[in-house]
């Protein structure tokens, strides 16, 4: 267990488990309650709507990487490079990774690289908690200077830890759970919890649910569209 974690009240690990339990037998439950009472979450579903949300009026208005058709379509790169959503991102992102007292944040390339960055760079400069990201395809033979698998760069994970998987847009949770077994298979580092900005709402977290990964979002599909 980390030491960050450790730090935490009794109180804070109990409301925690609760939601995690909560949240593997009621699939609504991926928002923690904590993130939609926050006053950055109203702003951030608006410029998320505004930057990267499209509703094609019929479900096979788009088709989306993993094939599928759908109504919906988002691309929330422009939100990740936007100076008001980001700090929006980061306390939420943050908020929540505090509570679970993990030491690690990282996951797939492309998406959860920008959101790496913005979850370290708007954490207090005394935190604790490292970055990495994950090579679709790994390269070369591995960190010289970290000692980390190839294909995962940036903080050593040597010493293992504890670690929340971010990502920008969740539909089938694929890429995440790669992300996960890949981190499982090549260090000594557990993971936590996944952390989307979006949940499509698209069958992710009963995947998640299969896989026994906790997952969460900042907000749903339902949030963005207003339904």
């Amino acid at each position: 267990m980390s030491a960050a974690f450790k730090s935490h009240g009794w109180r804070q690990r109990l409301r925690e488990a609760k939601f995690i339990d909560a949240g593997h037998k009621d699939g609504l439950m991926t928002v923690h309650p904590s993130v939609r009472s926050h006053p950055s979450w109203p702003r951030l579903v608006e410029l998320v709507r505004d930057l990267a949300f499209i509703d094609g009026g019929s479900d096979d208005a788009f088709t989306l990487a993993s094939g599928r058709n759908s109504r919906w379509f988002f691309d929330t790169k422009p939100v990740m490079m936007h100076p008001e959503s980001t700090h929006h991102l980061g306390a939420l992102f943050n908020l929540r990774m505090d509570d679970l007292g993990v030491d690690f944040v990282g996951g797939l390339e492309l998406g959860a690289v920008p959101l790496t960055a913005i979850a370290v760079a708007t954490s207090p400069a005394t935190t604790p908690r490292l970055g990495f990201m994950v090579r679709k395809e790994a390269k070369g033979r591995g960190g010289r200077k970290t000692n980390n698998p190839p294909g995962i760069e940036g903080s050593s994970l040597e010493n293992g830890g504890t670690i929340v998987i971010v990502e920008d847009v969740t539909t089938t949770g694929g890429s995440a759970i790669k992300a996960v077994e890949r981190i499982h298979q090549g260090t000594s580092c557990k993971v936590v919890a996944v952390i989307s900005i979006v949940d499509r709402e698209e069958g992710a977290k009963e995947a998640f649910a299969d896989a026994g990964i906790h997952f969460e979002s900042i907000m749903t599909r339902s949030d963005v569209a207003g339904q």
